[in-house]
Formats: structure tokens, C-alpha cells, sequence
């Protein structure tokens, strides 16, 4: 007999509702939770595919142990016992720095990997951090880091009321949006025209996105931030700055950015000084507007400096902070809102990676390095010579896989959790497989502070965990306990730990609602059937919705968000400022010294012209990075790996539509069916990313039929944004040929020039 069951779809940044039907405990259908506070019933093909991705018969059911060189099932004793004995060792021997640990796309989409990870970083003390945030969005946290103290600060468009929307490398009806949480945000888009708002996209593929466009200015690919220049500049030069307040440093700008005029950057970006002063003196006429930029502008030479713009251009038409700009949502799960006042600002290099001396920055390094992290000795402490990869693939996510293959292989500990042995996993000599999605919790602890609208929702497992099954919650838990010597503890010590710090740190806050009460005490009051419920739950009660613990009675519980499965809306985003800022100043920094000290590397891209092709990334609607390619439902029709390539490049380089061609890149070389098509503009070609599913010893029966290509074996992990240690990952430069064409003997000497 059938039943429904409510669940968050975790399976890309929107967190729509969903309604599943479950027969005994398989998930048989999925559709669009018409009650929803947020999602109103939208769903997209991934969340339609629910079932299928949470029955998928190549997810490992038990754990995974190496014995005698080959990963055999294991019992959760046997695997957390080997965890201990691999890591502390590592970690006793040659201190904590020589464990890396890698956090990959998932874990933002999961309680436990909201609640755990920070814990398991602190308990390590390990500076060997790296995350998929480096070869995504890295630059937008440091930007933001430097803007306004807190990396984590991110203005998100106010979709819903914003007369004039700037996307620039952004395509959300693939992506369903990105640092920027809104379920249909086709819909939104759509409303946006209606209403008689203006859509306008900058993007060197003529996207579904860009379909939608009132204007469609097709950039060159990587010059994305001379040309947010240029607009600035028209700003300054036509008169036309009506700053957000709280800001310093607007006279001091107008300075640094005298030299990017259109005319001056016109070449360079391929696009019309006319065409630029237009977007400008449309942005700044718009009632309201707001600019929002994403991993197109992000995974380029300059993505800092392009996502500082971004914010730059609200800010200098004063479209920050200001209902229909771009404003700073407010998640119940926040911390306790402090009085506004000066804060410890942002840094960044506090310390470098070993090997090319990278900084950190938020904490991490890029996972670009990671390979030589490991293969490389140098005078400079140790290698990292094990790794816990937390539902993370490198080997495909990260530039020069098969090098990072390689040095996988060598080193002397790793463990992984993850649902599938692939390409990274299968390395480990320990796997610890969390439970399918509809046997967890799910609350958006991370996607609620990115959102276009203020809400909360919380489900619990839609069906009981399986025998033999254990939480991720747990198996996280249990890991934090296995790698700092507290191997065998009750794993429920972790979340006891965390409340108690928590709560011992609130009390002393003057701004707390629980100042100057009894930390014992206010822990006993808490409610929840596990320790993350109960860790939920002080969230919710201490955050700036919360009930305070009885100081507010009509605040937010765990106890009244259960009472409301639909979720509770909180209303529209507010403006926030100056509060949610943290910069010495406490006011927002438009010119920080960072900032300052690269504008000069962008004033020498002012000459630069690439030769030859230049490679960018694709989305596609039923895709999210690698993992998902291994559901039938997901894969096939217009989600292939192919080669995007100009009809007029096509035929220069005697390239065929569907014929295999060969890409070379600094890194390496694939061979790829060619797809002619004009949706991207000469002199670029577009590769998707997530693919190459072809190394043995995976078990990925599906995503192994049609493996595709690995695009990041085009890249050799050198090309970085200095300031964030992100993966240069667009604007490429690659060579093409027909599959039978001869090599030219110059395309190796020439792509390390270009490089």
C-alpha cells in the first residue's frame, strides 16, 4: 500500500518541497509539494528523479574495506577500527598537517555535512583543507570577505521585485540558480518580463538563459571583469553614482578605474564601447536593479576582481541593500544578530600551501594543488600522505586528474564517504557509505542564507533507516571520534560537545537572548529525537527568528517548525545593513588593498588577445557535477558530452558535426564528438563538466556505458585567481582537430606559452 511523504529535494541549490509517493520503502514517484512556503510545487527533472537516484542499485549498501589490496564489505566496526589504526598514526608521526581532507559539492546539501565537517577540521587541526569551493565559487566569498568582512556575506538578487536583472556567467534555467537559492527560477525570470522588467545576460553561449534575454552581449570569455569595469567607469564618468550608504571609499575607486574606459576595453571583450555605455546607463536608470554574477565569471584569470564588480555596480547605483537590488537574506539558523559596529575584517594568506606556496583563503587551498600536495617533497613540512574525502571526486572535479589518480595511489591512508566507488573512491582503503537520501533528515542550513526569500523548513526521514544502514549523521560522528583518538566514544559525545560550546559561548554574549543563563540548563530544554535535531533546535531557538528559549514566545523551535511541515515563510528580504557587516571600519570596504594591488594585472589583460580557440564550461538541466550520471533518467537527449563549436570554426578547422575531434589542452588531451552548433560564439568551443567515467575499478554501471570525457584533463591545475586559488576553469586556450588530422608539432610549444 502506497503513501506520501514530504522531502527537501537535495539535489540542487533551489531546495524545492517535494511530495514522494513510497511503497514499503522504495520511493515510486516524485512531484512538486504545492504547499510549499518557497517552492510553491515547482520541480525540475532532477527532482522528478528522486526515486530513481535514491534506488540506485550501484550505491553501496555496506562498508568497504582493503584487505590484500582489494576493497572487500566490511562491518561498521571493521571500517571505523581501520579508520583509527590508517589515520592516527599519520597523524602521531608526522602531525596533523599531513592529513588533507577533501569536502566536495554534497556535503552543503546534507545535515551532516552542514553540522560535522567544522568539527572534524578542528578536531584534526589540519591546515590541509580543500574543497570543490576552488574550482567554483571561491572568488565570491574572498570578494565578499573583503567587502564586507564576512565571506559568507553574499547579496543575493531580489527576483521577485527587481525591475532590471544583469546576469553575467550565469545560466539558471540550467542550473536552477547558483549562490543564489530560488526554486523556478525560470518562472521568476519570466515574471521578472512581465511585469515589464528587463532581463539582460552576458555570456558567450547563447544559453536557454540568454534566449529569455531582453539583451544578449556575447563576451569574450575571461574578460568579464574588464568589462563590469567599463560600466563602472561610464557610471563615474556620466554622473551617475548614487551610492548605497555605509560604504567608504568612493572617491578612491573612481581613481582606480579612470583607465577602463569602454573605448579602452572594447577590443579586448569583443563587445562595442556603445553597447557597454548602454548597459551602464540602463542599470543606473532602472527603478531597481541588481547585478549577479556565477561560475562563468567566477572560474576566470580575474574571477575576484569580476565578483567585487558585481557588487560594485549595486553599490555605485545604490541597488544594495534595497528591496528589488540585491540584499542579504536572513536565515533562521543564523547566528544571534550582533549590534552593527566594527568586526575582525577579512584576510587572506594566513598561511600557503607547501609546494607553490598558494594562500588560503577562507580557511582552504585550492584543490588545484592537491596532487602536488601529495607527489611532491620539499624542505617545507610534510606531504600530505593521507586524505578523507568527504562525498567528494577530485579525480574529475579537479584540474589533471590523472595526475591526482596517480598520486592517490601513493598515498599511505585514505578514506572516503560515499554512496559510489568512482574514480576517487576507489583509491581508499576504507568506504563508508551514507544511506540514500530519503532515509535523512533535511533542513538548508547553507542554501537558507543564499535565498530570495526568508523561510525555514525542516523533513525528516521520509522512510526508517535500513537495517544495516547508518545515518551520516553517525557515520560522521563516529569518523570526527576514529581520526582524533577518541576512537570507540558514544558518537552522540560529538553533538553534546558542540551544544555545550555553544551554549556556554551564548550565555556570555550581552546581544544573546540566553545571556547570563545556565548553559546545563538551557541544554535540557532542548528537544529533538537525535543530537542534530537537538543541535537544529538551539539553532533555530537562538537565531534571529528564535523563540530565545522562552524569551520570545512566538518564535521559532524545533518543536513549531515540525508543526509546520510546509515550512514557515518569513517574508521578503529585508534590508540588513550596516549590521551583517564585520570590516574594521564597519562600514562597507569598496577598495580594499587586495583588491587595489591586482587591478594592475587586470590593467595589463587591457592588451591581451587570445589566439586561437578558448574553452568554457555547459550545464545542463539534469546534471550536478559528476555524480548523477550514473541515472538512467538523467543521462541522454540533450545531456551528452559533446564539443560545442562555431559552424565558421567548424569549417576552418575541417571539423564535421557528430565526428570525433581531438582537444588539447596544457594539461593533457581528449577525443570528443564534435557538436556544430552557432549557440556559442566563434573562437569559443564548450565542453560540460563531470564527465570521463571510464577508469577501472569504478562501479558505476550506467555513467561507465557512456563515459564521456574528463574536460579538467584539459587543464594542468596551474592557471589560478591569485587572490582565491580558484581554478581557472574558462577562457582556456585549446587546440582542435579532426581525430584523423596530424598533430601540428607546435601546439605543445605553443599552449605553454599561452599558458
Amino acid at each position: 500500500m502506497s503513501r506520501t511523504a514530504l522531502r527537501i529535494c537535495p539535489l540542487c541549490e533551489a531546495t524545492c518541497g517535494l511530495t514522494l509517493t513510497i511503497e514499503g520503502t522504495r520511493v515510486t514517484h516524485a512531484r512538486g509539494d504545492r504547499d510549499d512556503v518557497f517552492s510553491q510545487g515547482f520541480i525540475c527533472p532532477k527532482g522528478a528523479s528522486f526515486g530513481a537516484v535514491d534506488s540506485d542499485p550501484d550505491r553501496l549498501r555496506t562498508p568497504l574495506v582493503r584487505r590484500d589490496g582489494e576493497l572487500r564489505e566490511a562491518t561498521w566496526e571493521e571500517a571505523f577500527d581501520a579508520v583509527a589504526a590508517g589515520i592516527r598514526p599519520v597523524v602521531e608521526r608526522h602531525g596533523p598537517n599531513s592529513v588533507g581532507v577533501v569536502l566536495g559539492n554534497p556535503n552543503v546539501h546534507t545535515m551532516a555535512g552542514a553540522l560535522y565537517p567544522t568539527v572534524l577540521l578542528a578536531g584534526l587541526g589540519t591546515r590541509s583543507i580543500f574543497t570543490a569551493s576552488t574550482v567554483d565559487q571561491m572568488p565570491k566569498h574572498v570578494s565578499s570577505g573583503l567587502l564586507f568582512g564576512d565571506a559568507n556575506a553574499i547579496p543575493v538578487p531580489d527576483l521577485d521585485r527587481t525591475d532590471h536583472l544583469l546576469l553575467i556567467g550565469a545560466n539558471p534555467l540550467e542550473s536552477n540558480g547558483s549562490l543564489c537559492t530560488a526554486p523556478d527560477f525560470p518562472g521568476k525570470l519570466k515574471a521578472l518580463k512581465a511585469r515589464g522588467g528587463t532581463l539582460v545576460v552576458i555570456d558567450p553561449r547563447r544559453t536557454r538563459t540568454a534566449k529569455l534575454a531582453d539583451r544578449h552581449v556575447a563576451v569574450r570569455p575571461g574578460t568579464d571583469a574588464l568589462l563590469l569595469a567599463a560600466m563602472a567607469q561610464v557610471l563615474y564618468e556620466e554622473g551617475l553614482v548614487d551610492p548605497t550608504p555605509h560604504v567608504q571609499g568612493i572617491e578612491e575607486l573612481a581613481g582606480e578605474l579612470g583607465e577602463f574606459t569602454p573605448e579602452a576595453v572594447a577590443e579586448a571583450c569583443d563587445v562595442e564601447a556603445g553597447v557597454i555605455r548602454t548597459l551602464a546607463r540602463e542599470l543606473a536608470a532602472a527603478p531597481t536593479a541588481a547585478v549577479y554574477g556565477r561560475i562563468g565569471s567566477c572560474t576566470v584569470p580575474h574571477g575576484t576582481l569580476a565578483s567585487w564588480l558585481v557588487d560594485v555596480l549595486n553599490i555605485l547605483t545604490g541597488n544594495l541593500d534595497r528591496p528589488g537590488g540585491a540584499l542579504f537574506p536572513q536565515a533562521a539558523t543564523d547566528k544571534t544578530p550582533r549590534p552593527a559596529g566594527p568586526g575582525r575584517g577579512f584576510a587572506l594568506g594566513r598561511w600557503h600551501s607547501r609546494v607553490s606556496r598558494h594562500p588560503e583563503a577562507k580557511g582552504e587551498l585550492p584543490l588545484s594543488a592537491l596532487a602536488e600536495e601529495i607527489d611532491t617533497a620539499t624542505e617545507e613540512g610534510e606531504p600530505v600522505r593521507a586524505l578523507i574525502a568527504v562525498a567528494a571526486n577530485p579525480v574529475l572535479s579537479a584540474p589533471d586528474g590523472d595526475r591526482l589518480d596517480k598520486a592517490l595511489d601513493s598515498l599511505d591512508f585514505m578514506v572516503s564517504v560515499d554512496p559510489y566507488l568512482n574514480e576517487t573512491s576507489r583509491h581508499a582503503d576504507v568506504v563508508l557509505p551514507p544511506p540514500p537520501p530519503s532515509q535523512s533528515p533535511h533542513h538548508d542550513f547553507a542554501f537558507n542564507t543564499l535565498a530570495v526569500r526568508n523561510q525555514v523548513r525542516y523533513t525528516r526521514p521520509a522512510i526508517p533507516l535500513e537495517p544495516g544502514r547508518m545515518a551520516e549523521t553517525e557515520i560522521l560522528a563516529r569518523l570526527i571520534l576514529a581520526v582524533t583518538g577518541m576512537h570507540g566514544a558514544d558518537p552522540a559525545a560529538v553533538d553534546h560537545m558542540v551544544i555545550d560550546q555553544t551554549l556556554g559561548k551564548a550565555v556570555k554574549e550581552p546581544h544573546s537572548p540566553v545571556h547570563g543563563g545556565d548553559p546545563r540548563e538551557l541544554a535540557g530544554r532542548l528537544t529533538g529525537d537525535t543530537g542534530p535535531e537537538r543541535r537544529l533546535d538551539m539553532m533555530l531557538r537562538l537565531g534571529p527568528y528564535g523563540d530565545g528559549f522562552g524569551v520570545r514566545p512566538d518564535g521559532l523551535s524545533l518543536e513549531k517548525l515540525l508543526a509546520h511541515p510546509h515550512g514557515i515563510d518569513l517574508g521578503p528580504l529585508e534590508p540588513r545593513l550596516p549590521q551583517p557587516l564585520k570590516t574594521r571600519s564597519g562600514r562597507v570596504e569598496l577598495l580594499p588593498g587586495p583588491i587595489a594591488d591586482d587591478l594592475p594585472r587586470l590593467r595589463a589583460a587591457l592588451a591581451e588577445r587570445p589566439e586561437g580557440l578558448v574553452l568554457v564550461g555547459r550545464r545542463h538541466l539534469r546534471s550536478n557535477n559528476s555524480w548523477m550520471h550514473n541515472v538512467p533518467a538523467l543521462t541522454g537527449g540533450s545531456n551528452r558530452c559533446t564539443l560545442h563549436i562555431h559552424p565558421e570554426d567548424a569549417e576552418r578547422l575541417g571539423v564535421k558535426n557528430a565526428e570525433p575531434v581531438r582537444v588539447k589542452g596544457a594539461g593533457g588531451e581528449v577525443t570528443v564528438k564534435a557538436e556544430v552548433t552557432d549557440a556559442v560564439r566563434r573562437g569559443v568551443v564548450s565542453m560540460p563538466h563531470g564527465w570521463g567515467h571510464d577508469r577501472p575499478g569504478t562501479r558505476l554501471s550506467h555513467a561507465s556505458a557512456d563515459p564521456g570525457v574528463n574536460v579538467n584533463q584539459l587543464l594542468d591545475g596551474r592557471l589560478l585567481d591569485p587572490l582565491s586559488g580558484n581554478a581557472v576553469l574558462n577562457g582556456v586556450p585549446v587546440e582542435v582537430a579532426p581525430e584523423a588530422a596530424p598533430e601540428s608539432p607546435a601546439v605543445t610549444e605553443k599552449l605553454t606559452a599561452l599558458t
